[in-house]
């Protein structure tokens, strides 16, 4: 079976090359021309044509295919593509004054079962290639005609549930003969599992951790998060502060303001118990519409007074910016379908 040419890093795409008797600068032009979007080996001009066909022989470039683009009021995009198997995942295009921002996904639906987001209804299909988490990126910016400077990997799935696939994805939308976008400029959320959170901190990838925590106790937590029942608050926030330690890397945490659920004064002052002394910010974000979770926004009120007791006690926090709403592109609005 001819393998995705795009799930080869660099390194591994040269010893192929290698392999087939091509010089290694060769594998740097393939994999040049495959960040612009070409959707065929016969667009790399400056290769052969025996190597081409040698390419075509022996592996496909991946080309998802756009089933729908929608265009929020905001100027946010979102993009509902189709991979080479039918199967469907949604990317957010986002513009702020430091650039352009690409909300990714990294599997076909979730199973993670956060019952706040849309992209867990119907459970996982399968894991996102390298390759097809790379695709987002290329393939959004060929049809704005503009470069994507910042990702977040926060669109449908758990990153580090495919773990393999990321970190190749990781490396090679890092390299500069590629999209060349720093990991400084790449955030990695997780619902927090903690093994592959210590497996991270190893990789010397100074990209930011966002962790999604949503709760202040176990008995909430695992009501709205059922990967709390594995790893439980304490576990996480003790793996957190031996990432930042490791890392040097502040830990970014997402907290969903759900209405009589987490958004009163106590839970704030109990988040800020938390958090106390370690190098975080916390994102708030009140919770987006899903139809079928039946959850409810908190107030404006409720909004600010969580942030400003946060802030009292010594924990930076933000709310975060919402962008997408009308168009179910906001956090947690994300799905595998096109429903």
């Amino acid at each position: 079976m001819k393998k995705n040419i795009k799930d080869f890093t660099l390194e591994e795409l040269q010893q192929c090359f290698l392999e087939m008797g091509e010089k290694k600068f060769r594998a740097l032009q393939c994999f040049a021309w495959l960040q612009q979007g070409v959707e065929s080996f016969h667009e790399m001009t400056n290769l052969s044509k025996e190597l081409r066909q040698k390419l075509e022989d022996t592996f496909f470039v991946s080309v998802p295919k756009v089933k729908k683009k929608q265009i929020a009021r905001d100027g946010t995009i979102k993009y509902l593509f189709e991979n080479h198997d039918g199967t469907l995942i949604e990317t957010v295009i986002m513009e702020y004054k430091h650039g352009i921002s690409a909300c990714i996904s990294t599997q076909v639906g979730c199973n993670m079962g956060c019952r706040f987001c849309a992209s867990t209804i119907g459970g996982k299909e399968r894991d996102l290639t390298a390759g097809e988490i790379l695709d987002q990126l290329i393939f959004a910016s060929k049809d704005m005609g503009r470069r994507i400077s910042n990702v977040v990997l926060m669109g449908i799935g758990e990153p580090l549930d495919n773990y393999e696939n990321v970190i190749r994805f990781l490396k090679n939308v890092n390299q500069k003969s590629g999209l060349n976008i720093g990991y400084r400029h790449i955030s990695l959320s997780t619902c927090g599992l903690v093994d592959k959170i210590e497996k991270l901190a190893g990789e010397q990838m100074p990209i930011t951790l966002s962790i999604s925590l949503h709760s202040t106790n176990n008995a909430d937590r695992s009501s709205i998060m059922p990967v709390n029942r594995k790893y439980p608050i304490e576990v996480l926030l003790r793996t957190c502060r031996e990432y930042t330690a490791r890392t040097k890397r502040r830990i970014s945490f997402e907290y969903t303001l759900i209405r009589g659920v987490n958004d009163d004064k106590p839970h704030a002052r109990e988040l800020a118990g938390l958090l106390r002394g370690m190098l975080c910010h916390v994102n708030l974000i009140p919770v987006n519409a899903v139809k079928e979770t039946g959850l409810k926004r908190p107030t404006r009120e409720a909004v600010e007074m969580f942030q400003q007791e946060l802030l009292k006690n010594g924990i930076n926090a933000t709310v975060r910016r919402e962008l997408g709403t009308d168009i179910d592109a906001a956090c947690g609005q994300l799905r595998k379908n096109n429903q």
